[in-house]
Formats: structure tokens, sequence, C-alpha cells
């Protein structure tokens, strides 16, 4: 049994971004809370050393039409025996991987208030931005004549070395990609509607796909 709860303690769960609100504490502070809509996430597939070279637990989220999987996806959770197709397939690390059953169901029961959590997402994407907005560069001055008031300046030398070197912070793209935010407080859980109210915000837009996970502890190899 003790071996159960380490198992499922170190695993995570799929949700999607609803919004965020606020909570009051008991001296009357307003704490800024996102909420979560998270699972029920199906177990799909286990994962051990033996067979796969790790231990994991591949979970299922959020029911979807049958038309929007390939065949190879439907055979997948067929082989797993989950009749209702699931749109989104995620894997978490275990230690205890015998623990779990093909079709079983993980609900936001396995997390308690007061834990601290790890949140996963893709951040807002924010389209084609220059240095002040993405790498927080300073302007150039502002007074008549100027004529770098949002330039990037110099990047880099003439002659020598005659290029410009890799990974030189320049314009371009900005957001849409993955972010972890940690050791978020989880505020409440309220299971009959499968809600997780966390303190803090959250990555990505409304409805976004979230990957939440216990927080991991210095010097842990998850």
């Amino acid at each position: 049994m003790q071996a159960r709860l380490e198992a499922l303690v170190a695993l995570g769960i799929l949700g999607r971004k609803v919004g965020m609100t606020q909570l009051f504490s008991a001296e009357g502070l307003a704490i800024p809370i996102t909420v979560v809509q998270a699972g029920p996430c199906i177990v799909t597939q286990i994962k051990t050393q033996a067979t796969d070279g790790y231990n994991a637990i591949q979970v299922g989220y959020l029911p979807t039409a049958e038309k929007h999987l390939t065949q190879p996806q439907r055979g997948h959770l067929s082989k797993a025996g989950v009749s209702q197709p699931l749109r989104y397939l995620r894997e978490f690390r275990v230690e205890h991987p015998e623990n779990y059953q093909l079709g079983q169901t993980l609900t936001v029961d396995m997390f308690t208030p007061g834990q601290l959590l790890d949140v996963a997402g893709t951040s807002i994407g924010r389209g084609f931005a220059g240095n002040q907005k993405r790498h927080h560069f300073g302007r150039g001055p502002m007074s008549h004549g100027s004529k770098n008031h949002r330039e990037p300046g110099s990047i880099g030398a003439g002659t020598t070395p005659g290029r410009v070197f890799p990974g030189l912070r320049m314009a371009g793209r900005l957001g849409g990609s993955r972010v972890t935010i940690r050791k978020l407080k989880l505020e409440r859980v309220e299971v009959e509607r499968d809600l997780l109210l966390i303190k803090g915000c959250l990555p990505g837009v409304e409805g976004g796909l979230l990957e939440i996970t216990p927080a991991k502890q210095v010097g842990s190899k998850r």
C-alpha cells in the first residue's frame, strides 16, 4: 500500500486552463488563483525498465471524435482497452509502474491542498517581436536627429571575425514555446468538478493544455 501511495505522488495529470479568479485568506488577503480543469485521465500504456529502458506511465486526456485520430492512434487506444478516443497522450515517470493498470482512471484526488506543483504548458504566441519586447533591451536616444530609437545596434565586428556569432539576441518570434513554472502552491482541490485551484498565473491561453506534476525537489533525478 505504501509503495502505491509513493507512485501516485510521483505521477502527474493533464488538464486545461479555465481562467483566473481570486480567493481570500483568513487574514483577508486576496490570493490570485488559476483554475484548471484536470482529468480524468486514463492510463493508456505502461512502460517498464525491462521492456522500454525506463519506468513511465502514459495517460490519455480529453475525449474527442474518432475522426480526429489516425489509424495507429486508434489501434493504440484499442490495445489499451480504451473505448473513447482521446485527444492528448503524455508520459510521466514513475518508480513503481506495477501499481498501475491499463484503463485505470486518474483524477485530481491524488493531489492535496498545500502541496507544491510544477505546471508546464505552451506560452501565448506574440508573433515577431523586436529586442525591446523580446529581450528587454533599452532603447536609443529619443532626441531630434537620432535614428536609433528601437534599432538593435551593433551585432558584431567587421573584418574580424567578419560574421555574427550564433546565439546572438536579435529580433524574432516571441512566445509559443514550452514554459514550466515551478513550485506553485495548490490552494484547493474540488474532486466533484475535477478542478485544481493553483496560486499564481500559468502559461498559455484559456483552454490550453497543461501538464501538472508534484514539484521537483532539489537533487531529484525526476
